[in-house]
């Protein structure tokens, strides 16, 4: 049986028990290239500098 959450994910083709979620191993090395060329890339947000939330504004302390 194949259903659309049984096609591979590269070309669209039912996948294969053994290369499961791909079809084959070519599609399964074309999307590992993927990642270890950085075309698949997961967002990250940069935060301002760490170092400086750490900082206790001397103008705050506690008496």
């Amino acid at each position: 049986m194949t259903t659309a959450a049984t096609l591979c994910p590269i070309c669209g083709r039912p996948t294969i028990e053994d290369y499961r979620p791909f079809c084959s191993r070519r599609c399964a090395d074309v999307d590992l290239r993927h990642w270890l060329t950085g075309s698949y890339a997961i967002p990250a947000v940069e935060d301002d500098d760490p170092d400086e939330e750490d900082e206790v504004d001397p103008r705050r302390r506690l008496n």
